[in-house]
Order: structure tokens, then C-alpha cells, then sequence
């Protein structure tokens, strides 16, 4: 028992500590977990035996599989189905063929081959979906058909956890319900397993394996709801994550009493809850068990890598691992110009999924208890999967480097010619600038507009209205725009940078225009006062602010008294933003700005001691 608390002692410190730094720089939580594994392992030897740990920790995979089955709304997998069959099916097929094939012809036996292929068909998707969202490239082609096909690859874990058993060439090994592994053939832990399929004859297997699939089916669709109902009448918040883990870990039982892996069940579970109304309460709960116990799961796959052999002899696995990058990128590449991908989006979609997964470690560690894998090459192959993704960051780096080389390539649109002019220019057609340029015209006034995104704006040629492909802060387009003549400039660009570069260069051409701007938050907005915008509106706040109204509404105040409140509220941040801009400094962060702070206490002092008096007066009126 102490062996085993100091074990978890040292794992959780290391990831307390490595976790966040490697966060920091930008490498993602999964790599920070394998680095302090192979810190605690392999590089200081503070480990010796994790696999008890490791079967432990193999339970955050099946609430893993729960939690993204929670995820896929029916609903929302069917309006995606031609991304996920299409592209997302055919790069798990082509890619583990390819894979399989080349392994074949290492002579490779064929069952290990096809685990081969399944394993490193996989790619990413902590590390993808995290970069791909702190460098905002999420909502790009190349972003989104990523996301498509990493969706796809964690729905066809599943399957491939289905028929690893079946390429087992030993004795089976299957998770026990306290988490350990035991092998099929062992008598003592045979008979400590509860089995609801033994001495049967096939047919009798099958009834009972597909009726405990039904009865997954239907506990989640009508037995969920009224215990849920149930435990809320108690008003007890760990009685929900007591129902949570109940879910999770009884369906892993019952799949694991039918033969069956527990992974299936929690994820048909999941997908069956996924239109509940206590979907995110579930999900809430089961969310930090999840994270801890798959943290755990890396650190002990870290600890067992054996970078001893790699530095060894280096050249073998580092071989493996760029000629298994550069297969994907090949086999991503074609997808990606067969559904349409061009340019960046194309390299985005290939270099970003070149890599093997964190799921690849889940397989090869389930493969290895099949007894699918021989140990030797199940350490190899770990190696060869975390080289991939310690690589990922550098393939991140290629695209930027050759994207902007491609700056003044042909996957650039020329910009259109502007054969009309008038007298509000909007640039930038999002969600923002539709709704003012839909406004504008609707009340008989005509609009030029501009956008960079070739795409949205021939979204909008289809819907009748005529727009303009370009860069809105390039001059010549502006003018020909008619800058010169125009009375309103409307600055609704996403990206912060460019529309305040695009503000100051219209305050400088046109000093006496008016430039109503769309501002990111009240830093931005300072910036775009300082360039020289007549109206900014911050992109929340109006629609915070209603919000606020309607929560007045509902404690008291009648509808006047909190529209007059928010009336208030508006007209003094007006000021509060003139008066703070004389404080504001680029140069110092704000927490470091010492007139700033205390020019905003005092601001939102006299906010609430300005509301308090507005009410009070309003209700002695009304008395």
C-alpha cells in the first residue's frame, strides 16, 4: 500500500509540474503527460513497476469514449455525414491499408500488420484541436476538414477496440471491473470473473451479448431520465457524480460479463444520452475523472518508453517515424485535393494529421494484452508514436513558414473590380457586418461591400447580395470603393490588427469621415479611439447588455426602471471608456498600470452610486 501511495505521489507532483510548463509552450497537455513519464521513468528511474497504476488508469480510456459519445449528437453526426464517410472514412482506410501493406512487406505476420495499420491511421486529436484553436485556425477549410476526420477517428476507435481480440495469437487478456487486466486462460482469474456467457452454446452467446446491447440501449433512452429527476429532488451535487460514475462503470461491467468491450458499451451510452437534457450535467461530472485517470494513463506510457534502446541505436526508429509522417502527408495531400482543399487549407489538412495519437497508445496497450503485439515491438512502436507527436509543433512551424511563402501565390483570389461606389462602405461581411449592411440597405441606403474571404462572399452572391473580393485595408481598393466620396465607413473586420490599421488610414485619407468599428474587447477599443473611430461597439456588449436588462426584469425592477438602468449603464460606459483611454498605455499591462485601476474603481464607484439614486429617484416618482 505505501509502494503503491508514493507511486501515485510521484506520478501526480511530475504532472502538476510538467503539465503547465508544457502547456506554456505550447506543446498541449498529452505531451506534458508523456514528458513527465519519461522524466520520472526513464531519464531518473523514480518508477520501476507502473503497471498496476497503468490498469488503473486504462478506465479514463472508457470514460474517454463515454464523454465523446456525449459529444456526437445523432443529429449532428447526420449533417456531417458526407465529411466523416467521405473524407474521414477514406483517410482511416487508405491510411491503415497503406500502413498495413508496408508493414506486410517488413515481414510483418498479417494480424500484426492490420493492427499496425489501425494503430497509426490515428492521429492527434488533443494536440490538433488544441493548436489548431490558439492559433485560430479552426473555422479554415483545412481546420474544419481536420476536425472532420479527427471526429471520425475517435468513432472508429471503436470499432477497431472490436476486432483487436480478434487477431489475438495467445491468450486473451480482458479489464477486469476493478480496472486490472487478467488473461482469459488464468484459472484464479477466471474464476474471480463474473461471466454471463460462460457454458453457453453460440446461439445463447449471441442472445445474451445483443440483449445486453439493447439493455444499454434502453436504460439510456428511458431509464436515465426519471432517476436523474429522481436524485435532483435531493438536492445533493455528489449524488450526481455518484449516478455519473454509476453509469459509466456498471455499462463497463455488463460489457465486460458479455465478452464485450467496455469501451462499446459507454459510447453507445453516450451517443443514447447525447440528446438529454442532463447531457452536460453528465458530462460536468464525468469530465475531471475523465482528465486525471487519462493523465495518469500517459504518464505510465511515458514512464515504460525505453529511450535507453532508442539512443542505443537511434536510426531505426527515427527512420520509422519520418517515413510514417511522410506517408500520411502523402495520402492527406490527395484527400485533401479530391474534396476541394487548395493552398493553405491543403497543407493546414496535411501537416496537422501527419502524426500518430494519443489513441495509438490506447491500441497498442490493448494489443499488447491481446497478446496482438510481441513486447519488443509494442516499446517500439510507443517510441515511434511519441517522436510523431513531439514532432507535431515543428510540422505547425512548416506551415506557417510555407503559407507564408504562398502569400503571393495563386491560391490567392485576384482581387475583384469594383464598378460600384456609395455612401456607407462596409468592410468585412461576417456575422457582424451582415447584419448592419441587411439594416442599411433595408432602409433604402446602398452599401459597397468588402471582403478578404473569397467564400463568404460568394455565400452571399447567392443570396442577392453583391460584395467585393479583397483586402478592405489595401488604399486602391478603398478608393475605388469610393472612400473619397462615402459618408459612413464601417470597420467590421475580424481579425483586431487589420482593423485598426484600417480605421487610421481612413481617419488620415478622409478626416471628416465617419467610422463606426467593431471592436474585439476594451483594450481593442481603446486602440481603435486612439486611430481615430467616431462609434465602436464592442462585439458583447450590447447583447450583454440586454441580457443584464432581462435579469433586472426578473428581481424586482419593472421593465421602465430596467431599461432606464441599462440606459444609464450605457451612456456611462461611453464615458468610462473616454475617461480610461486618458490612462490607457499599450506599452504597460494593464494590471501593472497603477492610474488605470484607480481611475476604474472610482468609475465604477460613481456607476453604482449614479443607479442607486436613478432608482430611487423613479420610485419615489412613481410612488
Amino acid at each position: 500500500m505505501d509502494g503503491f501511495l508514493l507511486q501515485t505521489t510521484i506520478f501526480l507532483g511530475t504532472a502538476v509540474i510538467a503539465v503547465p510548463i508544457s502547456a506554456r509552450l505550447g506543446m498541449g497537455s498529452v505531451l506534458g503527460y508523456l514528458l513527465a513519464g519519461v522524466l520520472i521513468g526513464p531519464i531518473l528511474g523514480l518508477v520501476e513497476h507502473s503497471e498496476d497504476l497503468l490498469h488503473f488508469a486504462e478506465f479514463g480510456v472508457v470514460m474517454m469514449l463515454f464523454l465523446i459519445g456525449l459529444e456526437l449528437d445523432p443529429r449532428a453526426l447526420w449533417a456531417m455525414r458526407h465529411k466523416l464517410i467521405g473524407l474521414g472514412g477514406l483517410q482511416v482506410l487508405l491510411t491503415g491499408t497503406a500502413i498495413t501493406a508496408g508493414a506486410i512487406w517488413m515481414d510483418q505476420p498479417v494480424k500484426t500488420s492490420i493492427a499496425l495499420g489501425m494503430i497509426f491511421a490515428l492521429s492527434s486529436t488533443a494536440i490538433v484541436i488544441q493548436t489548431l484553436s490558439e492559433k485560430n485556425l479552426m473555422k479554415t477549410g483545412g481546420g474544419r476538414s481536420a476536425f472532420a476526420v479527427l471526429l471520425t477517428q475517435d468513432i472508429a476507435v471503436i470499432p477497431m477496440l472490436a476486432i483487436l481480440p480478434l487477431l489475438a495469437a495467445g491468450p486473451i487478456l480482458q479489464i477486469a471491473t476493478d480496472g486490472s487486466i487478467h488473461s482469459v486462460g488464468d484459472d484464479e482469474a477466471h474464476a474471480a470473473e463474473i461471466s454471463l456467457v460462460e457454458g453457453l452454446p453460440g446461439w445463447g452467446v449471441t442472445l445474451v451479448t445483443v440483449g445486453a446491447v439493447v439493455a444499454v440501449i434502453l436504460a439510456g433512452r428511458y431509464l436515465v431520465r426519471p432517476i436523474f429527476r429522481f436524485i435532483h429532488s435531493a438536492n445533493l451535487r455528489e449524488m450526481y457524480t455518484a449516478f455519473a460514475l454509476l453509469i459509466v462503470i456498471g455499462i463497463a461491467l455488463l460489457m465486460t460479463m458479455v465478452g464485450l468491450s467496455p469501451a462499446l458499451g459507454t459510447f453507445l451510452a453516450g451517443v443514447i444520452l447525447a440528446t438529454s437534457e442532463f447531457r452536460h450535467e453528465l458530462e460536468s461530472d464525468i469530465q475531471p475523472f475523465k482528465g486525471l485517470l487519462l493523465g495518469l494513463f500517459f504518464i505510465t506510457v511515458g514512464s515504460q518508453i525505453d529511450f535507453a534502446g532508442f539512443f542505443a541505436d537511434p536510426a531505426p526508429i527515427l527512420s520509422l517515424t519520418l517515413a510514417l509522417i511522410f506517408a500520411k502527408a502523402v495520402i492527406l495531400f490527395g484527400l485533401g485535393r479530391v474534396f476541394g482543399l487548395r493552398g493553405r487549407d491543403q497543407v493546414l489538412f496535411t501537416l496537422s494529421l501527419a502524426q500518430a495519437g494519443e489513441f495509438g497508445f490506447v491500441l497498442i496497450s490493448f494489443a499488447l494484452q491481446q497478446h496482438v503485439l510481441e513486447p519488443a515491438l509494442a516499446e517500439e512502436l510507443m517510441l515511434v508514436v511519441a517522436l510523431s507527436m513531439l514532432i507535431t509543433p515543428l510540422l505547425f512551424i512548416a506551415y506557417d513558414l510555407l503559407t507564408r511563402r504562398m502569400s503571393d501565390s495563386a491560391e490567392i483570389h485576384p482581387d475583384d473590380e469594383v464598378d460600384e461606389q456609395g455612401p456607407v462602405i462596409i468592410a468585412g461581411i461576417g456575422r457582424f457586418g451582415q447584419i448592419v449592411n441587411r439594416l442599411v440597405r433595408s432602409a433604402g441606403f446602398r452599401t459597397v461591400v468588402l471582403d478578404h474571404d473569397m467564400r463568404t462572399i460568394e455565400l452571399m452572391r447567392r443570396f442577392g447580395v453583391k460584395g467585393f473580393f479583397g483586402d478592405p485595408t489595401r488604399p486602391e481598393l478603398l478608393h475605388a470603393a469610393g472612400l473619397a466620396e462615402a459618408r459612413v465607413l464601417v470597420v467590421a473586420l475580424d481579425d483586431p490588427k487589420a482593423a485598426t490599421k484600417l480605421v487610421a488610414f481612413a481617419r488620415r485619407d478622409r478626416p471628416d469621415l465617419h467610422i463606426v468599428a467593431r471592436a474585439h474587447d476594451r483594450h481593442h477599443t481603446f486602440e481603435l479611439f486612439n486611430a481615430g473611430a467616431n462609434d465602436i461597439v464592442r462585439e458583447m456588449f450590447d447583447s450583454s447588455l440586454r441580457a443584464g436588462r432581462y435579469v433586472l426584469e426578473n428581481v424586482g425592477l419593472s421593465e421602465y426602471e430596467a431599461a432606464q438602468a441599462e440606459q444609464a449603464f450605457y451612456k456611462h460606459d461611453r464615458y468610462t471608456i473616454r475617461e480610461l483611454a486618458q490612462h490607457w498605455d499599450p506599452k504597460i499591462p494593464t494590471v501593472e498600470n497603477r492610474a488605470y485601476i484607480a481611475r476604474a474603481k472610482e468609475l465604477e464607484k460613481e456607476l453604482e452610486m449614479s443607479l442607486l439614486a436613478l432608482l430611487e429617484t423613479e420610485r419615489k416618482e412613481q410612488d
